[in-house]
Parts: C-alpha cells; structure tokens; sequence
C-alpha cells in the first residue's frame, strides 16, 4: 500500500513540473508599446472625463487627521475671579 501511494504521489509530482510552464514568459528587452501614448482622457494631470464627456476635477478625499486627546487640569478660582487667558482673572 505504501508503495502505491508512493509512486501515485511520484506521478502527480511529475504530472504537476511539467506542466508549469503553460504561461510563456515575456522577452527581457521588451518595452511597452512605442505607438500607444498615454493621455490623462485629454483632460490633463488632475482632471478626468464625467458622465457629460465634460472635465471635471478627480476629488480626492481629505486626510483624516487625529488630533491626540490632551489633558487639562482644572482650574479652580477663587470668588469673584475667572479663569482667562491661562490665569485667574478678576470679574468686572
């Protein structure tokens, strides 16, 4: 039994390798094509064609910035004053 499964492993090892290369391989020294230059729709950088044919602008969203939480103490004044200007401050 060892022996079957051994050479039925063996074949399907065999069978597998030389089927690898289905998909040739590209030329080294190829480049892309020379006669096809590529435009931004006639628009230009930063612009696209709409739904009108029209250009209109590619929006981005904007950056989603965290603003990391800051402590504060409080700040206890006594009567008659408040906190002003990173002080205690008489009322007027």
């Amino acid at each position: 039994m060892k022996m079957i499964f051994a050479a039925a492993a063996f074949a399907a090892a065999l069978a597998s390798a030389s089927a690898a290369n289905a998909m040739p391989v590209a030329p080294l020294n190829s480049s892309g094509s020379a006669d096809v230059i590529q435009v931004a729709q006639g628009c230009g950088p930063g612009w696209a064609r709409g739904p009108m044919g029209r250009c209109r602008p590619m929006y981005r969203r904007p950056p989603v910035v965290v603003v990391p939480p800051r402590v504060v103490a409080p700040r206890v004044c006594p009567p008659g004053y408040s906190w002003r200007a990173g002080r205690c401050l008489r009322r007027y």
